[in-house]
């Protein structure tokens, strides 16, 4: 440990205001409390006993939880700090508060403070300290774990039965840790060392192995875009980003057993160094003037900066190299005795030509990690055994109170996802906390919104998951078969027989990844199924739109998970809470319901109670009625809340824990409206009240069947868009154009408009033939955004005006930047990038970052978009924060409020 943490930690603890629980009858105001505080015995050399009474004057709050910060250490309110009287110093409530170090763990602060300490105060206690175990010891967990299997089959000499994942992990844990430990301790040179594996023995060699493994597993097994492999560049700025939060942790710690377990004696040797006095005098005095800002500069000048990109991506491609070199799998195939064993490297590293992105045709010679087809056998039943750092929180966030001060309590945190981008970063942590109050207040509503796992439903999801998925929109379970080879070799059959099996290759590796994917999200479920409730920390991008900073199971993802999660805390639904519901289990269904008006909607829920009854009593062996739903888990969960409620003798007293849809109308679409004041278009987009509710989707479907009608009467011989017509006539209907139309004013392009109508004409199933589905989709995008210029007039000129305002600004090399309407500054991050090499162990790789020359072209086109976006954020930030004034829980989902 530093001297100057030393010294902090000496100095705040004479400053620690004790937190009391008092029970009973209160003290009066005027009264004090004498209280003896142990405190660790660094302090005793200033102190001439370890037992120093402490006068504490009480405050209206019995309790005060300790506030976390990951880079501050902890911290206590001390604004109220008055010169000591008799050697002691006295405490008021603070009232702002101040923030200063305490160098204790918390697990051990909360325990000194237990006693008296009530039912609840001591509950969310013991959540506190699970949270902190969660968010430090996960890595340190499954160390132990390995090292418990290997002790278990060196004693009982037998491979126990893991699943696929786990015997994988087991087998390359110890090479992978031995090949670390002798990196570690290699006599190489220093300038050879730090080319090849900076910070390499920054964490013990067991944690980096954890590490290395569960990451590039997590990238390997998620990726379906190319086949069992993931680029270089990317797995390893990924691991060494791994590697460099988990060191933070470490140190922290590390620093924290080292404070306590020092002695007397050492602190008094330690403190006889004359820079050391100097600095405790200097700091002492700091202290009683109260800066407070100054002694945390202090402290963050002798911290480490962050590692850069070079750094982490040095490392990270020593340690994928190290895995290359020691982790192997077998094939599971009976060989006899004379074969030798088929064993392989289970990863290695190798130049390919392949896109980086999937929906662009650049082909490239990357080099990529490709992992052999034994590791990906069996990882979609057993990726739940992967580890999952940012998990949901079992007590509320941290409030934000800066750009990396808020979220978890110690895993890294940052309020905005500025993907790399030094200007937005630089603008968001120099902009006042003042003008980002309410963006803060509107994360931490977002944040503190207690949800819980709704068990009936995820024991359907679990059965119909077992039975092979592929109901529901879950995905199928099993693998398309690969097509045989013909038994003719002509050369249309060969190619036929190539593209065929090209493109069920590409649909099983995208059910491998998708079915990783849900097998994640029930393990989320699964693990938080018994927990009274959890927390999502929250945070945004650059344009101001918040998300869970937990990736998997959140109410922002797909309908399972939506169906999966509710509001911990219940109502009474009350008589238009009933009302409400009916109309929410409407729109879930779908299929054209939800464009009625209430009492229609309402009326067809009355007329499916029976439906609804036996959805909810019998799932699985009944009717199913809930599975024609659009969202079927979300109905399911609806149906089950609806069927409590009615069947109670006190329909209106009944709890619900749903949340309800409060959807919008394209919002998009909804803002041009607004901005241009066009009735019509207000009209379009439900702007304006009316009796039924318009639907712009289905306007717009009916544009463009009437474009196409028109085009399937010519003459294909002048016209050949005539025979596309003819095909896609039947074709058209609201689904078919409704993301064309609502990503439209969020800048598609025309290419993926192209591909949305390709997906959806693909899902289907009427048109087999690849060159038609293209030339048809091409067709299809083309005739929608032009029935949407017709329409949408107004919108299109405000997007070209806004598009001018941006090429004006860029021709003097300056980003579009503005301030959204509750104070987030905007800055578009596009500018042409920089490129680099850097030398690894593997290879050169090319590294980019942020230039100095903006991208004119695509700071035009984005601009509209994002201008949108910065304004629906703003909208759902400030409903978030009417809804907590009313006392309402909120969520909110890009165009939709729960």
């Amino acid at each position: 440990m530093s001297a100057l943490s030393t010294l902090l930690s000496m100095e705040f603890a004479t400053f620690f205001p004790t937190a009391i629980a008092h029970r009973g009858t209160p003290p009066t105001k005027s009264q004090s409390l004498h209280h003896f505080f142990f405190f660790p015995t660094s302090i005793s050399s200033f102190f001439p006993s370890s037992l120093i009474p402490v006068t504490i004057k009480p405050s209206r709050s019995h309790f005060h939880i300790l506030f976390d910060s990951f880079r501050h250490n902890f911290v206590q309110d001390i604004e109220n700090c008055h010169k000591p009287v008799n050697g002691l110093h006295q405490t008021e409530p603070p009232d702002p508060p101040q923030r200063v170090f305490i160098q204790d763990s918390p697990w051990i602060l909360n325990d000194l403070l237990m006693n008296g300490i009530g039912e609840e105060e001591e509950k969310h206690n013991m959540l506190r300290r699970r949270q902190i175990q969660m968010e430090t010891e996960a890595l340190e967990n499954m160390v132990e774990e390995y090292r418990e299997l290997e002790r278990e089959m060196r004693e009982k000499n037998l491979i126990p039965n893991l699943p696929h994942v786990k015997a994988l992990f087991l087998g390359w844990f110890d090479p992978l840790k031995g090949a670390i430990e002798a990196e570690q301790k290699s006599k190489r040179s220093k300038k050879h060392k730090a080319a090849f594996a900076p910070h390499i023995d920054s964490l013990p060699a067991a944690k980096m192995a954890v590490i290395v493994m569960h990451k590039l597993m997590g990238l390997v097994s998620m990726e379906y875009h190319h086949a069992g492999c993931v680029l270089l560049v990317d797995a390893a700025v990924q691991i060494g980003m791994a590697v460099e939060q988990e060191v933070r942790i470490h140190n922290f710690l590390e620093k924290t057993r080292t404070r306590q377990s020092k002695k007397t004696e050492f602190v008094r040797e330690d403190c006889t160094d004359n820079d050391t006095q100097k600095l405790r005098k200097h700091v002492n005095g700091l202290i009683k003037r109260r800066r407070l800002k100054q002694v945390q500069m202090l402290l963050k000048e002798e911290e480490y900066g962050p590692w850069g990109r070079d750094t982490q991506a040095k490392l990270g491609s020593r340690l994928i190299d190290l895995l290359i070199q020691t982790a192997f799998v077998h094939s599971p195939v009976n060989q006899s005795a004379d074969t030798p064993p088929d064993i392989r490297p289970a990863f290695r590293h190798r130049f390919k030509v392949i896109s980086k992105n999937p929906e662009q045709k650049i082909l490239k010679n990357y080099g990529v990690i490709e992992c052999d087809p034994l590791v990906l056998a069996g990882m979609d039943k057993s990726v739940k055994h992967m580890l999952m750092p940012y998990m949901p929180m079992l007590v509320p966030p941290k409030k934000w109170k800066g750009y990396e001060n808020g979220g978890y309590l110690f895993l890294t945190s940052y309020i905005m996802r500025t993907h790399g981008s030094k200007k937005q970063q630089d603008v968001m942590k120099n902009v006042g906390r003042k003008q980002l109050r309410k963006v803060f207040e509107a994360l931490d509503t977002l944040g503190s919104t207690k949800w819980r796992v709704n068990g009936r439903v995820l024991g359907v999801v679990e059965y119909l998951w077992a039975a092979g998925g592929n109901i529901a929109g879950l995905i199928d379970r099993k693998d398309v078969p690969i097509p045989e080879r013909p038994r003719l070799e002509g050369l249309k059959q060969i190619q036929e027989w190539k593209w065929s099996v090209k493109k069920a290759e590409k649909i099983n590796l995208e059910r491998h990844s998708l079915r990783c994917d849900t097998e994640l999200k029930l393990s989320v479920a699964q693990k938080m199924k018994e927990e009274e409730g959890f927390y999502y920390p929250h945070n945004i991008d650059f344009r101001g739109r918040a998300y869970p900073m937990h990736s998997h199971l959140n109410h922002l993802s797909c309908d399972l998970c939506r169906g999966l999660l509710e509001f911990a805390e219940g109502r009474p639904l009350g008589k238009s809470g009933l009302h409400w519901l009916k109309i929410h289990l409407a729109n879930l269904y779908a299929g054209g319901i939800e464009k009625l008006s209430y009492d229609e909607r309402l009326a067809f829920v009355e007329n499916h109670l029976h439906d609804i009854f036996d959805s909810a009593d019998n799932p699985i062996n009944g009717n199913r009625w809930w599975l024609g739903a659009e969202d079927p888990f979300q109905c399911l969960a609806a149906s089950i809340n609806l069927s409590e409620a009615l069947r109670s003798s006190s329909p209106n007293s009944v709890l619900s824990h749903l949340p309800i849809h409060q959807d919008g109308s394209c919002n998009g679409l909804q803002h041009y409206a607004a901005l241009g004041r066009d009735s019509l278009e207000a009209a379009a987009v439900n702007l304006v009240a009316s009796e039924r509710p318009a639907d712009v989707y289905s306007e717009i479907a009916v544009r463009v069947h009437d474009i196409m009608r028109r085009d399937s009467n010519k003459d294909p011989a002048v016209y050949p868009n005539a025979l596309l017509a003819r095909v896609l006539i039947d074709q058209i209907d609201r689904k078919l154009v409704k993301q064309t139309v609502m990503t439209s004013v969020y800048g598609v392009t025309f290419v993926g408009a192209r591909e949305q109508m390709k997906r959806r004409l693909q899902e289907k199933g009427l048109i087999n033939d690849e060159q038609l589905l293209f030339t048809a989709a091409c067709y299809a995008a083309k005739v929608t955004l032009t029935a949407l210029g017709e329409i949408f007039g107004a919108a299109r000129v405000i997007m070209g005006w806004l598009g001018d305002c941006a090429k004006v600004i860029t021709s003097e090399n300056h980003p579009v930047s503005w301030t959204t309407p509750l104070g987030l500054p905007v800055i578009q991050p596009y500018c042409k990038t920089e490129r680099h090499l850097i030398k690894t162990s593997l290879q050169f790789l090319a590294l980019r970052r942020e230039g100095n020359t903006v991208d004119a072209k695509k700071q035009r086109s984005a601009f509209p978009p994002n201008f949108i976006h910065s304004l629906d954020s703003s909208h759902m930030m400030m409903t978030a924060l009417a809804c907590r004034d009313a006392g309402l829980c909120f969520a909110g989902f890009k165009f939709s409020f729960h």
